[in-house]
């Protein structure tokens, strides 16, 4: 991934931060096969940390994965920057963004390890599910394991960049939350609530 250095996200634990705010990321292997998918990461696993997932059974890629490297990319909020917010002049439009790629190679599970992949996705989104037996049976998560493929990829490499304007004067980035708030697109307003978020760590 292209990343100047001032937009770079160096630091480990703020890439993992990251994958575990923004977590439905697309996993590219085999060339230019894709799936979307929501990724769990043990950070403790692994030099680099672990990412968890798993795909439909249906879905081909999964054939093609064990010991296969792969990439998975994580997007977080993005936007269009217009260069009349800026005190600056001239200016350029541009787009900031953010996003953490990480790469490994694909290990698949036996049907236990993806079972207990399947309890804790459900405890990270919805934890109350879990003591539900009449939506969350026992009997039917082995039933699901029919149709799902679980799988685990050890992360080698881990990069990130928060492109926020971090280049510009402070009153440019003023203005450039000030057109933000202003245009109130929801993804104008993560995008904010990303940048607010950066500028306070």
């Amino acid at each position: 991934m292209y990343s100047p250095n001032p937009f770079k996200m160096n630091d480990k634990s703020r890439c993992h931060n990251f994958i575990e705010q923004f977590s439905f990321g697309v996993m590219v292997s085999n060339g230019l096969d894709a799936s979307h998918l929501p990724f769990l990461l043990n950070r403790e696993e692994g030099e680099q940390g672990v990412l968890y997932a798993h795909l439909s059974r249906a879905n081909p890629q999964w054939r093609e994965l064990e010991d296969r490297d792969a990439l998975i990319i994580f997007q977080g909020p993005h936007g269009y920057i217009s260069p009349s917010w800026y005190s600056s002049k001239p200016a350029v439009p541009t787009w900031n963004y953010a996003a953490v790629h990480a790469k490994g190679k694909v290990e698949l599970l036996d049907d236990e390890a993806t079972l207990a992949l399947v309890e804790n996705l459900t405890e990270k989104y919805e934890p109350a599910l879990l003591d539900d037996s009449e939506v969350m049976s026992l009997e039917l998560n082995r039933r699901l394991l029919r149709g799902i493929v679980g799988f685990k990829i050890a992360i080698a490499s881990l990069q990130g960049t928060e492109k926020l304007g971090q280049n510009r004067k402070e009153q440019d980035i003023l203005g450039i939350e000030q057109g933000l708030l202003a245009s109130e697109s929801q993804e104008a307003l993560q995008l904010l609530a990303y940048m607010q978020q950066v500028r306070g760590d």
